[in-house]
């Protein structure tokens, strides 16, 4: 059953029961998180955001739990990504595509993408949103002196222009594919001129320590920023003039609850109507969904986890050596730690792309694999030069324990995100490898320099999808030059590699697009850039009595991409 299920692959729902569960018609429930009068909600995040833009958060100190959708709550693009992975119009009229003639491949090998603005959308402030707003926009991301705000995408743009008032041109370099993704989350949110264009003029270093990226944000979302109490919580009112209607809701209280603990008797309670981001692990999830009658758990697969080798400096020195890094990937077994972590619904993870991508029955065949086996691991070990001590610890060619750090974030309530790293850890123990789990502060990740220079393997859980796929380039490592901004976690660096990921970005149709992806992750796999562990389920947990909820079910949507359409029933 397991195996069928890890084949399938399908999201699940699961609805709480317990024994002696009152009937409706005798059910005399109340619910604190859902008040009677104007319609508010309790969310929590498993996290304390030091600040509502991802952009700012993620610059090389990877993501915030739930501060994605947070910022989906208070901000819209000019396009928004729905539950299905479709692309849908925002604050645009329509998507721009090759069938409408919006994005265009020109003879000389550049591109044209347009974008007509909805009329009436406008800021939290009253503001109208413009097209002066994309001209900044753009500017910024371009600067180089301004890293946390920085996008290398849009390096490939050679000129945007402002054809009206509501209508905006960007003549791009070369073909890009996320081109219909620009002005949105994954591609530069859109910024307001009238706020920061005068701060950054005059000291453009400031830009990033204003207030305006804290408790006085102002965007374009269904909801706005109405009291930030720093370390507790957001109160966020319906935005009365978003763009595609006001919220049902009025008022969502975000908590900030890092402790798993806290947050499941807070759902149970009912103090809290939902999740947002990574929250409970799936062991805990299952846990509360056995007691929880008011509420339904949502599981989906929903990322991957990995361990990267450190490339720049590693201790050992031997990771830099192919032989240590496959001895590594041979000496885990990763159908165990399915079975133990994910309850065996889910596949061990070979690469980043996940089964359930259309593009991956074309890839599959280029995929070098990695089954568990110590004697092959062993040999390995032998072949550079190591031996097993008298402890069976393995030692180098002084007769010193070969130690590896295994590195992971700590103080986010990420509990998955540890118990990977210790059972990682206690695994290549047991083969011989004096293997160290440490787990650092959500204050250490936010240090970017002590962040990128892990001397081991850091346990990391990223998208699946082949869109971030430029994370993985040699200008996205975090190095001293760039202020360790990057999501190039293992600083892998090379040419050929960065090549084909430029191609495949550059590739529009299909087909050849895809036999370009099969090359990557063959490059992937074979040089073990990185060592796969296995994809990740991400439990939603919504109470019953909130409706329009969705589980994130592809890597570039959030929970709150229809946050205007949530609603209350009792």
């Amino acid at each position: 059953m397991r195996r069928a299920l890890a084949v399938s692959i399908v999201p699940l729902v699961v609805a709480a029961c317990v024994a002696g569960q009152p009937t409706d018609a005798s059910r005399a429930v109340t619910h604190p998180s859902i008040t009677t009068g104007p319609k508010k909600i309790v969310a929590a995040m498993m996290s304390d955001p030091p600040s509502i833009s991802s952009e700012v958060v993620g610059a090389g100190s990877g993501t915030i739990q739930g501060g994605d959708a947070l910022e989906d709550l208070v901000n819209a693009g000019l396009t928004e990504v729905d539950d299905k992975g479709t692309l849908r119009p925002q604050l645009s009229e329509v998507v721009p595509t090759l069938d409408n003639g919006l994005w265009r491949l020109l003879p000389d090998g550049r591109m044209e993408t347009t974008w007509t603005l909805r009329a009436g959308a406008v800021w939290h402030d009253g503001v109208p949103f413009s097209v002066e707003d994309l001209l900044f926009t753009v500017r910024i991301a371009h600067d180089k002196d301004v890293p946390a705000l920085r996008n290398d995408a849009v390096d490939r743009i050679e000129r945007v222009e402002g054809l009206d008032d509501r209508t905006v041109r960007v003549t791009w370099s070369e073909p890009y594919i996320q081109a219909d993704r620009l002005f949105t989350r994954r591609l530069v949110f859109p910024r307001p001129a009238h706020i920061l264009a005068g701060p950054y003029d005059q000291n453009k270093l400031s830009v990033v320590q204003l207030p305006y990226w804290t408790d006085e944000y102002v965007g374009t979302g269904p909801f706005r920023l109405q009291q930030w109490v720093a370390g507790a919580r957001l109160i966020l009112a319906a935005n009365d003039r978003y763009v595609l209607g006001r919220p049902k809701l009025d008022e969502i209280e975000v908590r900030f609850i890092p402790d798993s603990s806290t947050l499941a008797a807070n759902l149970m309670a009912g103090e809290v109507a939902v999740t947002l981001g990574r929250n409970l692990s799936l062991q805990q999830a299952g846990q509360l969904r056995d007691q929880w009658k008011d509420g339904v758990v949502k599981i989906g697969i929903k990322n991957w986890f990995a361990a990267w080798p450190q490339f720049v400096n590693p201790d050992p020195v031997a990771l830099l050596d192919l032989r240590f890094r496959r001895a590594l990937i041979y000496a885990l077994d990763r159908q165990q730690i399915v079975e133990t972590l994910q309850e065996g619904l889910v596949p061990v993870a070979d690469t980043f792309l996940s089964p359930t991508d259309p593009a991956f029955p074309s890839i599959e065949s280029r995929i070098v694999r990695y089954p568990y086996d110590r004697d092959r691991a062993s040999q390995l070990m032998e072949d550079l030069g190591a031996s097993p001590g008298r402890d069976g610890t393995w030692v180098d060619a002084t007769g010193q324990p070969i130690r590896l750090e295994v590195r992971t974030d700590g103080g986010g309530g990420d509990d998955a995100q540890e118990t990977t790293a210790l059972v990682v850890a206690d695994h290549w123990k047991r083969f011989g490898i004096a293997a160290e789990p440490l787990v650092i502060s959500q204050l250490q990740r936010r240090d970017r320099e002590y962040n990128s220079t892990f001397p081991g393997v850091r346990v990391w859980r990223l998208p699946n999808d082949a869109w971030t796929l430029d994370r993985y380039e040699s200008k996205s490592a975090p190095l001293p030059e760039n202020h360790f901004n990057g999501g190039n976690r293992s600083r892998y660096m090379n040419s050929e590699f960065d090549g084909l990921v430029e191609r495949y970005m550059r590739t529009i149709p299909e087909g050849p697009r895809t036999e370009v992806l099969g090359q990557i992750i063959h490059h992937m796999t074979d040089q073990l850039t990185v060592l796969g562990l296995y994809y990740n389920t991400e439990p939603l947990l919504v109470n019953r009595s909130l409706t329009g909820v969705t589980a994130r079910d592809v890597g570039e949507t959030t929970e709150a991409w229809n946050a205007h359409e949530w609603d209350v029933k009792w």
